[in-house]
């Protein structure tokens, strides 16, 4: 059932969910949604599971003719939502019907959101996800960002009784100060005075941001005397912080397999939603952690999915 129609695309929209694993080695990487809470709330909202295909919206959104009835939510970045002109809120559900103009305007803070419709975007399933991996053309809508005149399916799946809103103390903050936690490694033995250098210097993001990484600028990031300025290339993993020749970090992100740059340290999984809503000019700084504690906030992360999701049963 035909849903919405674009009218315009926004900046940069793409078809994600929670990313294609197990084809790194063939060198397809995971895509998927870069701010996987938002992502995930944003289907509970609409009454689907925490993994159907949403739309991703980086910076300015786009605009839809409505289709068909169905109901919606947008989470993530602050972006005005209006439907008809008429305001409506973020982390909600709301309606919309056939002949509805729904716009979503630039982000006022975070840099991106996603969109969830009752029944998730039915696009095919390549690898075992519906996510856009548009270096590959692979996946999502035909393998690319949206453009004017693309129309957008769902299943048919009914519209629920109720709306849904996300309490107002589960809704994250995006600032322009961000604080990222990191296990050093796996190349940490690269550096001496780095290591100090990263933990304690801040660092700003740099134009450079986008799903395969963000490049950072601040202190140089020193290798100790000796070590060579390049390894033997080997799997790369979101949220690897690695040292190129000019000593400035760039955080890997879902949409590169391998890497040949020293890493120095890894940001834990539950941080990556915020480098996702970083935007150029905002500040980074990184506390180091242990695996134990990493464990504990993936856990605490998912017992409060778990918690959000039986709220908004």
């Amino acid at each position: 059932m035909d849903v919405l129609k674009v009218m315009t695309p926004g900046a940069y929209t793409t078809v994600q969910d929670a990313g294609r694993f197990g084809f790194q080695q063939m060198g397809v990487p995971v895509s998927g949604a870069l701010d996987d809470f938002a992502f995930q709330v944003a289907n509970l909202l609409v009454g689907n599971g925490r993994n159907r295909a949403v739309l991703e919206i980086t910076i300015m959104g786009p605009r839809f003719e409505v289709m068909a009835e169905a109901d919606m939510a947008i989470a993530g970045a602050q972006m005005n939502v209006s439907r008809n002109g008429d305001p409506l809120g973020s982390w909600c559900s709301f309606r919309v019907q056939p002949g509805d103009v729904l716009d979503i305007h630039q982000v006022q803070s975070g840099c991106r959101g996603y969109l969830a419709v009752s029944g998730g975007f039915d696009v095919p399933l390549i690898m075992g996800s519906h996510s856009t991996y548009v270096g590959g053309r692979l996946g999502g809508f035909a393998g690319r960002p949206l453009v004017a005149g693309d129309v957008l399916a769902v299943p048919g799946v009914a519209p629920a009784h109720r709306s849904r809103r996300l309490p107002e103390e589960w809704i994250p903050d995006y600032p322009g100060e961000i604080l990222l936690r990191a296990i050093p490694g796996p190349q940490d033995h690269f550096f001496y005075q780095g290591l100090d250098t990263l933990f304690s210097a801040d660092y700003m993001v740099t134009a450079k941001a986008d799903r395969m990484g963000y490049r950072l600028q601040g202190p140089a990031v020193e290798m100790c005397e000796g070590m060579p300025p390049s390894i033997v290339s080997e799997p790369s993993m979101p949220g690897s912080i690695q040292i190129p020749a000019d000593a400035q970090p760039i955080i890997l992100f879902v949409e590169q397999t391998v890497g040949g740059y020293a890493k120095i340290a890894t940001v834990v999984s539950v941080d990556l939603s915020c480098v996702a809503q970083a935007t150029p000019g905002d500040t980074i700084r990184f506390e180091s952690i242990d695996l134990e504690r990493a464990h504990d906030l993936y856990r605490e992360r998912e017992a409060l999915l778990e918690k959000i999701a039986a709220h908004l049963q």
